[in-house]
């Protein structure tokens, strides 16, 4: 008895070494003897790899640099973040259950040295797709077993969690900011003895990012502070460079998407875009691709295929769903099932051709149906249009469910109205809605108004300003004979 004793305090102590808080707590709840064996397990396990350690020189993660450690906590707690956000978690909840789970976030790390210890032998750094692909497997299989328990399974870890504790999904006011964000900022703004900031902020204010900049960039994804600048970044910015992307344009690129840093060149980066040349992205244009939506290069290919064979059932070609995904790369983020489809269903109902539709203006499927597309339609119905003559306007004019009611469809609607032509004209064409109202409509009229003649709508918008000049010299000439005769 005395002895068990004694190993039960000495076991506490350990506990404690070993990371597991509370454990005064847990002895009361009556868990002590499950954590006994645990502790037991451990300690011959660690043993066992002190000793093949020595045999056979695998790794020892005490030989892994501590901002390798940093940067690989960060990277688990965006993973862990994005994991529990697709829980119906928000921004704040999952923030403040990270916050309370360090030991999990450390747990998780070291999942990622134990799946891939041969990346550490060689000292390589793990890309955030591998530290994605490592782990979001582990935490739905966690999510499988505890279920609705799961974020108080991260929040206890080691310890079992306590039953029935709720958790609320409503952010409190006035939060304080996120630890890991004030980390990561405060990393990228601290200088060194002689005043010098860190080499990764000096290159990107190089290539144009200012410091307030980065430190959004950084609040935003505080992983960023901790790529290397040898390892990730320049890399990256040399690629780019060598695409022919601007020097200009790497600031904005890097904001949009900073996790680009993080990807490995040759295992990802370069395989990706391969494959989206092999589905038609004109290989050319990839400067224009990547500045329009770096999160392209992000997306797995289970994504380009769906979105794809999306477009072909749509009735694509081969060659454009190349031009769709060159033009507007953006559709890949499209949800197909959310979004896309719907979208494809709601212009059939007005006649539209949705094949056409996708090739001149793919955006138009990134608009809400019922906050963008149903008050357009409602605008037209309103003024005597039918459905067959909306659906012909939009497969001729793509772009005219973008523009905004109160700027751009109603105040151009009220002048045409002042113009003495026909409605059906907007339906010839509907790109009278794309022309800028002060600076081409109403000058051009004027025009035709003060010769005496009239033009076709899309003679008076269309033509370039010589061309138009001609094609009102010569109506002004026709029309002097017809009044002679």
């Amino acid at each position: 008895m005395i002895k068990s004793l004694s190993f039960n305090s000495h076991l506490l102590v350990m506990l404690g070494n070993f990371g597991f808080q509370n454990s005064r707590r847990a002895t009361s709840h009556g868990f002590l003897f499950c954590l006994k064996d645990q502790i037991i397990t451990k300690m011959k396990k660690d043993a066992r790899l002190r000793v093949d350690s020595e045999l056979d020189g695998s790794l020892s993660l005490r030989a892994v640099p501590p901002t390798l450690i940093a940067a690989e906590k960060e990277e688990a707690k965006a993973v862990l973040t994005l994991f529990f956000k697709k829980q119906g978690l928000s921004n704040a909840v999952a923030a403040r259950i990270i916050n309370k789970s360090e030991l999990f976030i450390d747990h998780l790390v070291s999942r990622l040295h134990s799946v891939h210890k041969s990346r550490y032998l060689v000292g390589r750094e793990l890309t955030t797709l591998e530290i994605r692909d490592a782990l979001i497997p582990y935490l739905e299989s966690l999510l499988e077993e505890h279920g609705s328990m799961l974020a108080d399974v991260v929040e206890s870890f080691p310890h079992p969690p306590i039953k029935d504790k709720p958790i609320t999904l409503v952010s409190p006011p006035d939060s304080a900011p996120d630890s890991k964000q004030v980390k990561a900022v405060s990393r990228v703004t601290e200088t060194s003895p002689a005043g010098m900031l860190r080499p990764q902020v000096v290159y990107l204010m190089e290539l144009g990012m200012d410091l307030e900049k980065i430190k959004l960039i950084t609040r935003r994804f505080p992983a960023f502070a901790y790529y290397s600048l040898e390892g990730k970044i320049k890399p990256v910015v040399e690629f780019l460079l060598e695409l022919g992307v601007p020097k200009s344009d790497i600031p904005i690129i890097l904001g949009k998407r900073p996790q680009l840093c993080g990807i490995s060149l040759s295992e990802n980066l370069i395989p990706t875009m391969t494959f989206l040349e092999d589905l038609g992205v004109d290989k050319k244009q990839w400067a224009k691709v990547i500045y329009r939506f770096p999160a392209l290069l992000t997306y797995s290919r289970q994504k380009f295929k769906t979105t794809v064979d999306f477009l072909y059932e749509m009735g694509l070609s081969s060659e454009n769903v190349g031009k769709v995904l060159t033009r507007c790369p953006t559709i890949i983020s499209y949800s197909v099932e959310d979004k896309l489809r719907p979208t494809a269903k709601y212009f059939r109902s007005l006649g539209a051709d949705v094949s056409l539709l996708l090739l001149r203006c793919p955006q138009t499927f990134g608009l809400s149906i019922e906050a963008n597309l149903k008050p357009v339609t409602q605008f037209f119905i309103e003024r005597g249009y039918t459905l067959e003559e909306i659906g012909t306007m939009i497969s001729r004019y793509g772009a005219l469910y973008t523009f905004s009611l109160a700027d751009n469809l109603i105040p151009k609607w009220d002048f045409f109205l002042t113009m003495d032509y026909s409605k059906s004209e907007l339906v010839k064409f509907p790109q009278y809605f794309g022309y800028s109202l002060e600076e081409r409509i109403k000058p051009r009229i004027a025009l035709v108004k003060k010769a005496g003649v009239r033009l076709l709508l899309n003679q008076i918008l269309s033509l370039s300003s010589r061309n138009f000049e001609n094609a009102l010299e010569k109506k002004m000439q026709q029309q002097q004979l017809t009044d002679q005769v």
